[in-house]
């Protein structure tokens, strides 16, 4: 029988994972507000799709925080396709439009937005892997005990 454990890095790892990914999380929040609040709340359908970004960000962001470490990955995980589908709505509208919307690389917050939704997807992603397969402490099925090794004496 094999034993595995857990790499002794993988707690912080985590909770490195899960702060940075809060962090990046909040920032996407806030470029689409600030985005909203100067303008693009005037245009049908994004200006609506902007304020939902900042309030699922927030929501998402109080989820982070308050879930039992039991369904952490799990809402590290939905964070991060969260992330992925605002990313993917800012490359639609950068190559074939969006809502009638074509933005430029010259927009302002735009390259900030890419490299921070990009950096989000990455880290709220292999952060949610790695809790999903890292053995959890509290659970006795994940971390085995080591049986006593015999030296093949009998007594007998």
């Amino acid at each position: 029988m094999k034993i595995t454990t857990a790499h002794p890095r993988t707690p912080s790892l985590l909770i490195t994972g899960q702060i940075l990914g809060a962090a990046l999380t909040a920032t996407m929040g806030w470029i689409h507000l600030q985005l909203w609040l100067h303008g693009y709340r005037e245009i049908p359908v994004i200006g609506t799709l902007f304020l939902l970004d900042t309030v699922g960000a927030g929501f998402l962001l109080a989820a982070l925080a308050a879930v039992p470490a039991r369904l952490r990955s799990t809402t590290t995980g939905i964070t991060a396709v969260f992330t992925a589908g605002t990313l993917a709505g800012l490359i639609l509208s950068l190559t074939v439009g969006l809502f009638n919307v074509h933005e430029s690389l010259h927009t302002p917050l735009v390259p900030t937005t890419l490299v921070v939704e990009s950096a989000g997807v990455l880290v709220l992603t292999l952060t949610a892997i790695l809790g999903f397969t890292s053995p959890r402490r509290s659970d006795p099925q994940q971390t085995p005990t080591p049986k006593p090794q015999h030296k093949g004496q009998c007594h007998g």
